[in-house]
């Protein structure tokens, strides 16, 4: 079944699988923790900042669609949160664990994905990483799509699909190089002292006809 997830939706639900993987000891979520984890500034593309009641909604319609649920621990007196992506979505955990880079990085090439996901779960090659997004693109509803490849990128990006299909020009250009940045801007520095010495030429020649004016009252 489509879910239709907003931007917000996708970013608690993978910070609620992140958690799960990477600090089990604080999981499930309060509230303030999975704000904090919505926000913060690692691992996190776009970057955000979720005040508690834009999470609050978030999680009532992840729980209508049964990728969440709260948790009433015995002797806590916080309510917590966690997910139910891997039983909603039939998820083992090599998927599940791709499924958050995707919703907390957005789309990625199968390169930055083997990288970035070790830090959840160790896979044994990129082959392995390839296979269990192969898996994801042949459900009956299709969690992962393989994008084409963008004007600027070297090669094609693996995305989610929970927030529905992806329209390609929506997608950020790829970012320029850091050695094409520094061309960039020297080539702005140059221009606007190109400029300044133009506005100053005139002015030279201005206050030379002038001069040359004044001089000429007393001949």
């Amino acid at each position: 079944m489509p879910f239709d997830l907003n931007a917000i939706e996708a970013r608690v639900l993978g910070c609620l699988i992140e958690k799960q993987a990477a600090t089990p000891d604080v999981y499930p979520m309060t509230l303030n923790t999975l704000v904090l984890a919505c926000n913060q500034k690692s691992n996190r593309a776009p970057l955000m900042s979720l005040d508690e009641s834009a999470v609050i909604r978030a999680l009532d319609r992840l729980r209508d669609r049964k990728l969440a649920c709260l948790v009433n621990l015995a002797g806590s007196r916080t309510i917590k949160y966690e997910h139910q992506a891997d039983t909603t979505l039939r998820l083992e955990k090599q998927g599940l664990v791709l499924l958050c880079e995707l919703l907390v990085r957005g789309p990625q090439t199968l390169a930055e994905l083997r990288s970035r996901v070790e830090r959840l779960r160790a896979f044994p090659d990129a082959a392995e990483v390839e296979k269990r997004l192969g898996d994801m693109m042949t459900y009956a509803d299709p969690l992962v799509v393989l994008l084409p490849r963008q004007p600027g990128h070297k090669e094609p990006r693996y995305a989610h699909l929970l927030c529905g299909a992806i329209s390609i020009e929506d997608l950020p250009a790829a970012a320029p190089e850091q050695a094409r940045l520094v061309v960039q801007m020297e080539n702005e520095r140059i221009a606007k002292l190109e400029s300044e010495v133009a506005v100053l030429r005139e002015e030279l020649v201005r206050l030379q006809t002038q001069f040359a004016e004044f001089r000429r009252q007393f001949e």
